[in-house]
């Protein structure tokens, strides 16, 4: 055998052994782990007021099939539990931190009385360990917002540390008025400290799947507590941007990437025209594939006829 066949040879082993990572990938998907995060926070009423119990501690988190890594958690959960409420409704939020070091809570994109901003030393003094803190308000407007630390923010928020904060249900504009929306997404997006490239606190092969029928629409609010810009690529349908960061807008705009930087909430309505299985993935491509296939920020979108 010729030079020229032995490096085609290797090369041709080389390109099996990838596809083969890729196929291995593929078929594992959704891959079964320990834990789901975001799942909705029932309250418990107290003189017509909704009390919300968070617990700040550490815990180990499986982020894929075994690999599990170690988080700092609300309620045991990354991200943290869903909170929703509806406007004029008065709001406790009582946080325990179990956590080696103090932190704070703040509702990110919500309107609160400048005392319950949970900026230390600020607005509060830190929670240290072992110790409480009551949050309360009005749920004075609709939002789309966020919850998460701000004390020592560039780990506690990226180890796990964020929630979804909702109040009310966001109007589809006129537009779009006829849109047959069987379900609200939550997509939490991180990049960095313990959990590192992660949809909903999973990474893929272990991120969540999501179906709809052709006709069918859904509605996803994007929500970034990573430090990095991700733009999520959803292969089909058209998307459109209906809110930014909680507020609607006149026009809905179209697209199939929507950019999503650091702090920000958008809100996309997506209606399946095509069955299939559509892959949906943040489009910076080193987020989300490499030489072992799909990773980190990738999942699917599933539309059935």
């Amino acid at each position: 055998m010729g030079a020229h066949d032995t490096v085609a040879g290797s090369a041709a082993a080389a390109a099996d052994a990838m596809d083969a990572m890729h196929e291995k990938g593929i078929k594992a998907f959704p891959a079964k782990t320990e834990g789901k995060g975001g799942q909705l926070l029932e309250p418990r009423i107290e003189n017509g007021v909704k009390v919300f119990e968070l617990t700040a501690r550490p815990m180990m988190w499986e982020t894929e099939p075994e690999k599990e890594v170690s988080a700092w958690a609300y309620n045991d959960q990354v991200p943290g539990p869903q909170i929703r409420v509806t406007e004029g409704e008065r709001v406790r939020i009582v946080l325990k931190n179990e956590l080696p070091e103090s932190t704070s809570l703040h509702f990110h994109g919500v309107r609160v009385p400048n005392s319950m901003d949970g900026v230390d030393p600020y607005t509060q003094d830190p929670i240290k360990p072992g110790e409480s803190f009551t949050y309360e308000f009005t749920a004075l407007e609709p939002a789309v917002g966020m919850y998460h630390s701000h004390h020592d923010a560039q780990v506690q928020v990226p180890n796990g540390m964020a929630g979804a904060f909702l109040i009310g249900d966001m109007p589809l504009p006129a537009s779009l008025a006829d849109a047959t929306v069987v379900q609200t997404v939550n997509m939490v997006l991180n990049d960095a400290g313990t959990i590192g490239l992660s949809l909903n606190g999973k990474s893929f092969p272990a991120t969540e799947p999501y179906k709809l029928k052709v006709g069918q629409s859904m509605i996803v609010n994007y929500f970034n507590e990573g430090l990095l810009t991700h733009p999520m690529h959803l292969h089909q349908p058209k998307g459109y941007l209906i809110a930014k960061d909680g507020v609607p807008l006149a026009t809905p705009e179209p697209g199939d990437t929507f950019v999503v930087a650091p702090g920000e909430r958008l809100t996309v309505l997506y209606t399946a025209t095509d069955p299939g299985v559509w892959a949906w993935h943040c489009h910076i491509l080193n987020h989300a594939e490499g030489p072992q296939g799909m990773f980190g920020m990738v999942t699917a979108l599933i539309v059935e006829p």
